[in-house]
């Protein structure tokens, strides 16, 4: 299963990188790993996560 989340408007490189490594931390807690972001013109960051397989 996928999950899609949006980091708000962060124009500093370094305020997305904190926004996006604390989203990260918070959806592993959830079992989830990020897959693949990307970065709008608008400065919000779309953030795919994947559910971990617990094989």
């Amino acid at each position: 299963m996928y999950k899609t989340v949006v980091v708000d408007y962060s124009p500093k490189a370094k305020i997305m990188a904190e926004k996006v490594e604390e989203k990260c931390n918070e959806m592993l807690e959830k079992g989830y790993e990020l897959v693949s972001f990307s970065v709008t013109n608008s400065s919000k960051a779309i953030l795919v996560f994947k559910t971990i397989n617990k094989e």
